[in-house]
């Protein structure tokens, strides 16, 4: 028969577990801020949030996940900034903000019509990955997943189609991304440095009249309603990732680092098989409501595909773009398109 000492010892025991399981839960417990320039309510947004939900269930107690959509915590450039101080834990970055960070990763994005497909995109990333998620890992940040956003197109207050029709265009240019607003001018172009935020007011003003953007970035900011002309050229596609610092990540359990990754490669397979219908889509609805869409004939295509090889000579390989790294996806592409044919 267990006598009452004993049974104290026991409660005792039980007591001190229940407050160790409770300390142990309390300190997994954390909370993740991530940023990003993207629309409340898009499907970036969406993913984001699904992820989230599925680390915060692995890594219990109260943990959670906010994120800050529409630039609030600023552009690309500031978000990076506050990570590295501590005031983020992460951001969905394009190209742009990742450059910020290291410029290799712009070999993906920043080379105008170098890549005909998504597939292309596709074939250099996997072979680059390893590498340029290591150099990002080097500098404090940890690659979730990665994601693209549709082939830039070029819409315009009138209809423009030569590239030599641009050149008299005032021509929306991000303000992070300092090495092309240098090539545009050295090119005879006008561009004119502004905030995402600001494009819809500006073309509203008259402060530009000509914005680069993929078609859902169009449709969220209702640019066609002041610029209803639309060149399809795949000028350059958008490709970005989801990163964390390598503190936020440090902090995880085991469980929760594991669901995360987990989450993530779903969400990047998510936003992969979705994005050439939902460019499609996107562009149906715009015509739909009024946009006017140019496609280039063959003459068009070679004006554009020689202005764009003068500037990968001029400004693009070893300017905005690292010439070993230029090189490589140059490499990449040739092998790839003769193992296709």
């Amino acid at each position: 028969m267990i006598n009452g000492r004993l049974l104290v010892c026991l409660g005792q025991l039980i007591v001190a577990a229940l407050f160790a399981a409770s300390a142990a839960a309390a300190e997994r417990a954390m909370t993740l801020k991530i940023a990003t320039v993207v629309p409340k309510g898009s499907v970036y947004h969406r993913v984001l949030q699904n992820v989230g939900e599925k680390w915060r269930a692995a890594q219990g107690g109260k943990s959670r996940l906010i994120v800050y959509t529409d630039s609030v915590q600023g552009p690309e450039a500031e978000t990076v900034r506050r990570m590295r101080v501590g005031q983020l834990s992460g951001s969905m970055l394009s190209i742009v903000g990742l450059s910020d960070i290291d410029d290799s990763v712009a070999v993906l994005q920043k080379i105008p019509l170098m890549f005909r497909s998504w597939d292309e995109v596709d074939h250099v990333r996997a072979k680059l990955r390893a590498e340029l998620e290591e150099k990002l890992r080097a500098k404090g940040f940890m690659v979730l997943f990665w994601g693209d956003g549709g082939w830039v197109q070029f819409f315009s207050n009138e209809p423009r189609v030569m590239p030599d029709d641009y050149k008299s265009a005032k021509i929306f240019a991000w303000a992070g991304d300092i090495p092309q607003v240098d090539l545009m001018k050295s090119l005879g172009y006008r561009p004119v440095v502004l905030e995402l935020t600001d494009i819809l007011p500006s073309l509203q003003t008259g402060m530009i009249d000509t914005v680069p953007a993929a078609p859902i970035w169009a449709l969220a900011g209702q640019f066609d309603r002041t610029a209803p002309h639309m060149l399809r050229i795949n000028w350059v596609p958008i490709v970005g990732a989801v990163i964390i610092t390598r503190r936020a990540w440090d902090m995880m359990s085991q469980a929760g680092q594991a669901a995360l990754m987990e989450a993530s490669a779903e969400a990047a397979e998510e936003l992969r098989s979705q994005r050439d219908k939902r460019d499609e889509d996107i562009i149906r609805a715009l015509q739909q409501r009024g946009l006017k869409v140019t496609s280039p004939t063959p003459e068009t295509e070679r004006a554009w595909q020689e202005l764009a090889r003068h500037a990968w000579k001029n400004g693009v390989r070893g300017g905005m773009v690292p010439a070993d790294m230029f090189d490589k996806v140059e490499r990449l592409l040739a092998q790839y398109r003769n193992e296709k044919k």
